[in-house]
C-alpha cells in the first residue's frame, strides 16, 4: 500500500472516530492516564513507520 492511500485511510478513521474518542477522553469519570494512552499509540506508530522506512533504503 502506498504511503498517500495510507495516509487518506488513516485520516478518514480519525475523522470517523474523533468524537467518539474525544468524548472517551474527556470523561470526567475516566482514569488520569486516558489522554496519554492516545500519545502512546501516536508515537508507537512513527516508531514502526519509520523502521519500516530505514530497512526499506538500505
Amino acid at each position: 500500500m502506498s504511503n498517500r492511500t495510507l495516509l487518506i485511510l488513516l485520516v478518514l478513521v480519525g475523522y470517523v472516530f474523533s468524537p467518539t474518542v474525544f468524548t472517551w477522553l474527556i470523561n470526567p469519570a475516566g482514569a488520569w492516564y486516558r489522554p496519554f494512552i492516545l500519545w502512546l499509540l501516536l508515537i508507537l506508530l512513527a516508531v514502526v513507520v519509520q523502521m519500516r522506512r530505514n530497512t526499506s533504503e538500505l
